[in-house]
């Protein structure tokens, strides 16, 4: 065998070896963007059944041991009791009638703290081993830090509703939704570049940025959602297209300063989420447009058809939503609809980009 068959035997087995390892690390991050998912519908339910303030403290390591006799009940509710949501809204509230929202609270922070070991053990497996790039390494250490301090601003948002309000800060609230977002779209886009990539000419030279315009479209409209929730703005002015009886309401701006309305007027945030609706779609039916004729039959074309539909069902529910003033599942729904579509818009922005390839024909690993 010459030296130039082994060069290429050589390079032949570390290209197998790169695209196993990186099946393998697209698998684990698949794993972690589905508990993000659960995560996030977690925390959706413990929102609208009003369970987030059930446990009054924070014990990072302690307060994964729910209560395990009824005095350890007893005490658990004794401090619910204490706080102004128990004293104003749930007064009189019975043992097992606390449990039915303590647990949804629970199970939101045990799945926060397991998404921590989910993420961080094999991460360090795979960098101990080789398995991950050079150039991953250090973007998901980035991932695991954000994940770190969203821990903390979980905390932070639980604790505005302790002493004054009866619910949470809509401001924390919202912050909270969005890192949680931005955590699960980067992982999205982390394993999207370990896939293989279409070969396909993108449409136009603007598609990349189109499509990144729609992935932040997408999570600025998440983060209106979580304001909307804040203030449980949809459950008010439950009609559509009409909204009080007109397109445009009255009234968007009667709190001063006039930019408070945005984050404090529910109905000025009700609206404005209507308004982020109606750009977004607008926006991919745009770019669907642009890319079918532009290049028709193309992946890149197919799949701005897809993200189109995406985006109409989501639209579709959110209305439903709203008209049928915020049931239990169809809220659910469409929180799991907001985190499929971004997925989707991350995903679908990364195509454009193309595959994370070795700055060399052999790849050295160190």
């Amino acid at each position: 065998m010459s030296a130039t068959d082994a060069v290429i035997i050589d390079v032949l087995k570390q290209s197998r070896r790169r695209d196993r390892d990186r099946k393998t690390v697209r698998i684990w991050l698949g794993f972690v963007v589905f508990t993000l998912f659960c995560l996030v519908l977690v925390g959706g339910a413990t929102r609208l059944t009003g369970s987030g303030l059930s446990i009054t403290e924070w014990k990072p390591i302690h307060g994964i041991i729910p209560p395990l006799s009824a005095a350890e009940w007893e005490e658990e509710f004794s401090l619910y009791q204490r706080i102004p949501q128990y004293q104003q809204i749930n007064s009189g509230m019975t043992v097992d009638e606390f449990k039915s929202i303590f647990w949804w609270e629970w199970a939101h922070r045990f799945l926060a703290r397991s998404i921590g070991i989910v993420f961080a053990l094999p991460l360090l497996f795979f960098w101990l081993t080789g398995r991950i790039e050079k150039k991953l390494r250090w973007p998901l250490v980035g991932v695991l830090a954000l994940g770190g301090f969203q821990g903390f601003v979980g905390w932070w948002m639980v604790s505005s509703g302790l002493t004054k309000l009866v619910s949470v800060s809509q401001y924390r609230l919202a912050t909270h939704l969005t890192i949680a977002c931005l955590i699960f779209a980067a992982c999205i886009w982390i394993m999207r570049g370990l896939s293989p990539h279409s070969k396909d000419a993108p449409p136009t030279a603007k598609s990349s940025w189109a499509a990144g315009a729609i992935a932040f479209l997408v999570l600025f409209q998440i983060y209106l959602g979580a304001l909307v929730a804040g203030l449980d703005a949809g459950l008010s002015y439950n009609t559509w297209p009409l909204m009080d009886g007109v397109l445009v309401p009255g009234d968007l701006f009667v709190q001063q300063p006039w930019w408070i309305n945005l984050f404090e007027n529910p109905k000025t945030v009700q609206f404005v989420h209507r308004c982020g609706a109606y750009l977004l779609w607008a926006a991919t039916l745009l770019h669907m447009l642009v890319s079918l004729r532009l290049g028709s039959g193309s992946t890149h074309a197919r799949r701005s058809v897809l993200l189109f539909c995406l985006v109409t069902l989501q639209a579709a529910i959110g209305i439903s939503t709203l008209v049928m003033q915020v049931p239990l599942h169809l809220a659910l729904t469409h929180q799991a609809m907001a985190l499929v579509v971004l997925g989707f818009a991350m995903a679908h922005w990364r195509g454009f980009v193309g595959e994370y390839t070795p700055e060399t024909a052999i790849e050295v690993r160190s």
